[in-house]
């Protein structure tokens, strides 16, 4: 079938953006999402959620997760839901502390496998910017990943991790820095064996490929960072498919000077296999990109996506767009991996 498409939310007087979505195990969707004045003004700004029961075709009318901040700064930023391996749902956002988004507290909420009872907030350890989901290894630890100007002051990404459900965390882990390269907004993937990879924004603007570090440890020491054939990578969201597969949701972001307005108009998943996720030269990994839409408004701006699947291969994604609508709004779509390649991915 074709890529159908839903709105998740769409209200003309506020700009909605930065969405995030979990799928719990009784087969509900949660979404997260920022309403705010203006993508480049926080003076308003609150992070929302709203749910569906029918896979997407239908959301809840939004309500309000937090409150709002009264001008700026501090101010909410960008919020992610994901579920730990016992069904439990957290939420987690960055706390903006000043408008150069030097600095930041993340703090996170745990809710029950339904997202019906929420406690927190409580901070984490973090003092970066726009953070990975929570992510819970097979192991049982606890990742959280944010990123912020190194010492070379170019932007660099670094974890904590958890072994006691956030009663303690490790100190500042870096994940990938290099002089010369701004990497950002990391999206961490376990793999089958236990490999930890980061996808990478690289944030000069020029149409960079993404890059990548990876862990064998669990998060204790990272290699890298290496490329990705995947140019113009911005805000990257990895995760396993029902087949083995890595799929990696993305904005594409060519670079140049372009049309005024004209800078985020595209957003692509990209598909690879777990040697490829492994494999650290260029020419050795293997990866297929779809297109997923395509931002239409002279002022576009598109992208910070998730995605679910479910049990019988659909696959979910919910992002921002601005498109047909004034101000930022909350789209999804749902496709198959037999959308992506004849017949759907083999399983690894």
């Amino acid at each position: 079938m074709a890529i159908q498409y839903f709105s998740v939310s769409k209200d003309d007087n506020y700009y909605e953006a930065f969405p995030d979505v979990v799928l719990t195990d009784g087969g509900k969707l949660i979404a997260v999402f920022e309403e705010c004045t203006h993508h480049s003004d926080r003076s308003y700004a609150r992070i929302m959620k709203t749910e569906s029961t029918d896979r997407g075709r239908t959301w809840t009318a939004k309500e309000k997760f937090t409150d709002s901040n009264d001008g700026w700064p501090p101010y909410w930023n960008c919020a992610r839901i994901s579920k730990l391996n016992d069904g439990r749902l957290v939420i987690l956002a960055d706390w903006i502390l000043g408008r150069d988004e030097i600095s930041a507290e993340v703090y996170y909420w745990i809710g029950d496998a339904e997202g019906t009872v929420w406690d927190g907030p409580y901070l984490m350890p973090s003092d970066g910017i726009v953070p990975d989901q929570l992510i819970q290894t097979k192991s049982g630890r606890w990742l959280i990943s944010t990123h912020l100007k190194g010492e070379h002051n170019f932007i660099e990404q670094s974890a904590w991790y958890s072994d006691n459900e956030g009663k303690t965390w490790s100190d500042r882990k870096i994940v990938a820095s290099k002089e010369g390269l701004n990497l950002c907004e990391g999206s961490i993937v376990e793999l089958d064996d236990g490999t930890l990879v980061c996808f990478l924004r690289e944030n000069s603007g020029l149409g960079y490929d993404c890059y990548k570090a990876i862990s064998k440890d669990g998060g204790e020491t990272w290699e890298g960072p290496y490329n990705v054939p995947m140019p113009g990578c911005h805000r990257p969201v990895s995760g396993v498919l029902n087949s083995g597969h890595i799929m990696i949701m993305h904005r594409f972001m060519h670079g140049g000077k372009g049309w005024v307005g004209f800078w985020t108009q595209n957003i692509f998943a990209g598909f690879l296999n777990q040697e490829s996720c492994r494999a650290k030269k260029r020419e050795e990994q293997g990866l297929r990109i779809m297109p997923v839409d395509f931002d239409r408004s002279p002022v576009s701006d598109t992208g910070y996506s998730g995605w679910v699947q479910f049990d019988d291969g659909e696959i979910y994604v919910i992002y921002y767009i601005v498109d047909d609508s004034p101000n930022g709004q909350i789209r999804g779509a749902s496709f198959t991996p037999e959308d992506v390649l004849i017949g759907g991915f083999a399983k690894e």
